[in-house]
């Protein structure tokens, strides 16, 4: 599947960070991973540090799917909200899964220092826009839900949103926990500090069959190698549906856009990141060279041709909704992108085994705020090849 269209932003900002080679001869490791985008990097840099001869697998240059069409905001809100998400499970496990993925972000802050290299990472704040005055009740439930389970939240009545901001809404959640990064750097720094681990990288080899029916992994690829392991692991994002044995994820189109960067944030209060109650909503961030990047306008993702033909209208509606908040903003548009994406019942992601394939781990962080899923992943599926217990993995199950 093209996961995206031509010329996302982060692979022209930041070029070709690394090149790795293709596969050309036979493996044996300890654990193979499927797929070189960020869920993948972050696997390969949490095993590698245990001491497993890991093996990395990616049919494209790495980090050039769904990972490199990202606009990367680092929230842990999660598709569902929170009072949603505790009227359709439970209250614990409901906070407990949003405190994992508040708690992702702190952890991923945390492995910054021992990367050798900038990512874009910036803490920032958080405004979930009440889009009409209907919403309100709805976004005072999930500030209710947010406070009760201990996140740091406060609700801005509309004079604090206009004391704030060039634009009138009727109510908003502000929240502490959230940062921006370039997901496409941060993957290529990850896989640089595997690799000084031990790890074997190999980009442009293709998957062409698996078995793991002898008591390991073996997989084949389409130049005629063979890589052997105790455990596989698969980091394919969206592409993931033909090796599960049912539909876990509704496929989505979402659109995107960068400026050239600005003179200035008139209106912007503090670069926050923003986000609306409105379904399809927009979103917005900035860069760490001053850009502003709007995403949303999400449609169902029927094929890639369909998505990209998109590209113009979308854009230019994310550019207006742009200019509807930010009159005193002049905004040039320099990059227009989509890429596909996938949403599932309850908002989270599927990250372990299935019964069918014990030898077999998915890190799927399907979801609006993936990466923060991916950092949970390549916990939990460590924890589980390295034989260790992690009460958080059952809130992710197959089976839920």
């Amino acid at each position: 599947m093209d996961l995206k269209s031509a010329h996302p932003f982060w692979p022209i900002y930041s070029g070709l960070v690394r090149s790795y080679p293709s596969l050309k001869r036979d493996e044996i490791c300890d654990v193979i991973i499927l797929g070189g985008g960020i869920s993948g990097a972050f696997m390969a840099n949490a095993l590698s540090q245990e001491g497993l001869k890991v093996v990395l697998l990616d049919k494209r240059d790495v980090a050039t799917g769904s990972t490199s069409a990202s606009t990367a905001l680092l929230q842990y809100e999660i598709d569902v909200p929170l009072y949603k998400l505790i009227e359709t499970t439970n209250r614990n496990d409901a906070e407990r899964a949003y405190w994992v993925c508040h708690e992702s972000i702190d952890k991923l802050e945390a492995m910054l220092p021992s990367l050798e290299g900038e990512c874009g990472f910036q803490r920032k704040q958080s405004v979930y826009l009440a889009s009409v005055e209907d919403d309100i009740p709805d976004l005072e439930k999930e500030y209710e839900a947010r406070k009760r389970a201990g996140l740091d939240v406060s609700l801005l009545t509309a004079s604090q949103i206009t004391e704030r901001f060039s634009f009138a809404r009727p109510r908003a959640i502000l929240s502490t926990q959230a940062a921006e990064v370039d997901s496409y750097r941060l993957a290529h720094l990850l896989l640089a500090r595997a690799e000084k681990n031990g790890a074997k990288i190999y980009d442009r080899t293709e998957m062409i069959a698996y078995d793991t029916s002898a008591g390991e992994a073996t997989v084949e690829t389409d130049a005629g190698w063979t890589v052997r392991g105790k455990h596989l692991v698969f980091a394919t994002g969206y592409e993931s549906g033909e090796y599960l044995p049912k539909k876990i994820v509704t496929l989505k189109s979402s659109f995107a856009l960068v400026s050239e960067p600005l003179d200035h944030f008139d209106g912007w209060w503090e670069r926050a990141l923003l986000w609306e109650t409105a379904r399809p909503y927009f979103y917005m961030r900035t860069t760490s060279d001053g850009r502003a990047l709007i995403g949303g306008a999400d449609d169902p993702f029927r094929n890639p041709l369909r998505r990209d033909a998109l590209i113009p209208k979308k854009a230019k509606l994310l550019e207006d909704k742009f200019k509807d908040l930010f009159p005193k903003i002049q905004m040039e548009v320099a990059y227009t992108w989509a890429g596909t994406f996938g949403e599932t019942k309850d908002g989270l992601a599927y990250i372990g085994s299935i019964p069918q394939s014990p030898l077999c781990h998915f890190a799927l962080g399907f979801g609006g705020n993936g990466i923060t899923h991916s950092v949970v992943a390549a916990e939990m599926i460590r924890d589980s090849i390295l034989g260790r217990n992690n009460p958080d993995t059952r809130l992710f199950r197959f089976d839920r």
